[in-house]
């Protein structure tokens, strides 16, 4: 199931993490956001960690038609315009 990331819509929750004490300090002293920055980070790996999932999932599929197009042509492909 996917879910939508919207960073303003959903109430916020407080969560304890560990960040390196530099990265940290730097954030503050440039008035990053650190809880909206990390929020991004996470979303970013919950989406990588999705798409290896699904490749995962889907990979002999994938690899099977790979296959069948390598060995047969494309199908349709007589009726391509270009």
């Amino acid at each position: 199931m996917m879910i939508a990331f919207l960073p303003n819509a959903a109430p916020r929750r407080p969560t304890n993490v560990s960040l390196n004490p530099a990265l940290v300090a730097e954030a503050r002293a440039l008035g990053v956001n650190i809880s909206r920055a990390c929020e991004r980070g996470l979303a970013e790996q919950i989406g990588e960690a999705r798409a290896a999932q699904w490749l995962a999932e889907n990979g002999a599929a994938v690899e099977s038609s790979n296959a069948y197009a390598e060995r047969h042509g494309l199908p349709l492909a007589a009726s391509r315009l270009f």
